[in-house]
């Protein structure tokens, strides 16, 4: 997130790029499969012993589900919305997972931000707000992120009204 004060009317008062929060690198995907793998195998053999050797393909096919299900998860970490805020222009971009760009452009002088909050969990909902136009921001972090990417971005929205 940056935040500043513009040189000229182009220049952006803010800027950031909201990323989803993914906490398994691909590194930690690679050990953990390994770790299902292994436990995966250990537990396969006492049946296959035993006879029961269609019980080692459905656990062969649960991993290849765990693993499909991952790598759809870490797909989506490719999703990002970009917020650029200037004095003449207030620019959203949304870019999908699957590289589906939307954007919206505002006049910052007549948009502003609506808030739904919670009283115990906080801010569940950011929507930028133009007449009838309203779009949903931010709706990739958490609550207490979501609070204060608003409290930034409301001091850079009245910063670039006042011109």
């Amino acid at each position: 997130m940056q935040q500043g004060h513009p040189k000229s009317e182009n220049d952006p008062v803010f800027d950031a790029v909201i990323t989803p929060h993914r906490s398994l690198s691909a590194r930690g995907l690679f050990w953990l499969m390994a770790f299902l793998v292994f436990v995966t195998t250990a537990i396969s053999i006492p049946f296959y012993l035993m006879g029961a050797w269609p019980v080692v393909g459905f656990l062969g096919l649960d991993l290849l589900l765990i693993y499909a299900a991952f790598r759809y998860h870490n797909a989506t970490a490719r999703a990002y919305e970009r917020i650029v805020l200037s004095k003449i222009e207030l620019m959203f971009r949304s870019v999908s997972w699957r590289g589906k760009v939307r954007e919206r452009r505002f006049n910052p002088a007549w948009v502003r931000l609506e808030r739904k909050e919670h009283p115990e969990f906080g801010t569940e909902k950011l929507e930028l707000v133009q007449g009838k136009s309203r779009v949903e921001i931010a709706s990739q972090l958490g609550r207490e992120e979501r609070g204060e990417f608003a409290a930034h971005f409301q001091s850079a929205l009245s910063v670039a009204k006042r011109g």
